[in-house]
């Protein structure tokens, strides 16, 4: 009778090191995210400067200074220049380098036009879903907005007035809408720090406060059209005069 084989039993493979699996790690992921923190922050720095009216239009943003100020590479500063002009802030010249964007009167019209419509659909669905947490949260806003006025505190009062309109769009609960306001907001910023007269509110506190008061009723109908008008104020308060800047880069990032 034929001897039946014990099959050998099968052995599991033996689980890496720590040393081993440590070592399989891509080290470039580490700098890579440094880098990619590096061009977010420069990114963020000239965009709340445009938004707080510090960058005016027109303001030269030269990469060597650029590079100076953030000491990186002029291929980081290259990236984050290159993501600032497909968001409008920024317009690259050929042979000129980059300066702040300066919308033309015709550009002006078709921004507000589309901020117009933009935001007629973002305060009717902010009536529908802001939770009472959220109109508290308004309120708190409305008291900031208030202060900063009679402290006469031009710089807080624009920033408060554009980040209304985005906290706006974030009650809508949409992140497309929300995006695409926010860029209008910011070219909004620079049609404001262009052509509007120096000491005008870029927003209207009362206004704001009449739109918090019809979310809180539910008035969509009403919310839409104090919008509108509040959005055609806002337009007629823009005029054909521009400044030339005369601060350092620095500065107007705030980082001097």
């Amino acid at each position: 009778m034929p001897r039946t084989k014990t099959p050998l039993p099968s052995v599991a493979p033996a689980a890496p090191e720590p040393a081993a699996a440590i070592a399989s790690v891509d080290p470039s992921a580490e700098a890579q995210n440094s880098e990619l923190d590096v061009e977010e922050r420069i990114y963020k720095s000239v965009f709340d400067s445009v938004m707080n009216q510090r960058l005016a239009p027109g303001t030269k943003l030269p990469e060597a200074a650029l590079c100076d100020l953030f000491d990186v590479s002029r291929a980081t500063v290259r990236k984050v220049l290159q993501r600032l002009a497909h968001d409008h802030i920024v317009e690259l010249r050929p042979n000129k380098g980059a300066v702040v964007a300066s919308p033309t009167p015709e550009e002006t019209r078709q921004i507000f036009e589309a901020r117009r419509t933009l935001e007629a659909g973002i305060i009717r669905l902010a009536v529908q879903n802001a939770t009472d947490e959220d109109l508290a949260d308004l309120r708190q806003r409305m008291k900031r907005e208030h202060d900063a006025m009679h402290r006469f505190s031009q710089p807080q009062w624009a920033r408060l007035a554009s980040s209304f309109h985005i906290r706006l769009a974030e009650l809508a609960r949409n992140p497309v809408l929300e995006r695409y306001l926010t860029e209008l907001v910011s070219r909004c910023s620079l049609i404001v720090a262009l052509y509007e007269p120096p000491g005008n509110a870029s927003c209207e506190h009362d206004e704001h406060e009449a739109l918090v008061d019809c979310i809180e009723r539910r008035d969509a109908d009403k919310a839409v059209a104090l919008m509108e008008e509040h959005l055609l104020v806002l337009e007629r308060n823009v005029y054909l005069q521009q400044e030339t800047p005369q601060r350092t880069l620095g500065r107007m990032l705030g980082l001097s």
